[in-house]
């Protein structure tokens, strides 16, 4: 089972309910069809400032490409190992 993208909209008004309307979090979740889990991490995200979410943002892009990054690099290393292994096999 795939989890559905939900656009921000959607989000922020699921929160409005919880926070502004003082609903139950399980009724809100029950109602709109979503996990408790997923409303309680909008909850905490939407709960922040626009400025400190932008910027938890750009800190978890960043994480992912230099993730990203460090894959691509150590497999570049192990392939090189490899090759090193097999030429210095050959030559000895």
């Amino acid at each position: 089972m795939s989890n559905p993208r939900y656009p921000e909209e959607f989000r922020v008004e699921a929160v409005k309910q919880v926070i502004e309307r003082c609903l139950p979090v399980a009724e809100v979740a029950a109602r709109l069809g979503m996990s408790t889990h997923s409303l309680y991490a909008w909850v905490k995200r939407y709960s922040k400032p626009q400025e400190q979410r932008a910027q938890e943002d750009d800190q978890h892009a960043e994480l992912r490409r230099l993730r990203a990054e460090l894959k691509r690099v150590t497999e570049e290393r192990d392939i090189l190992k490899k090759a090193a292994a097999y030429f210095a096999k050959e030559c000895g």
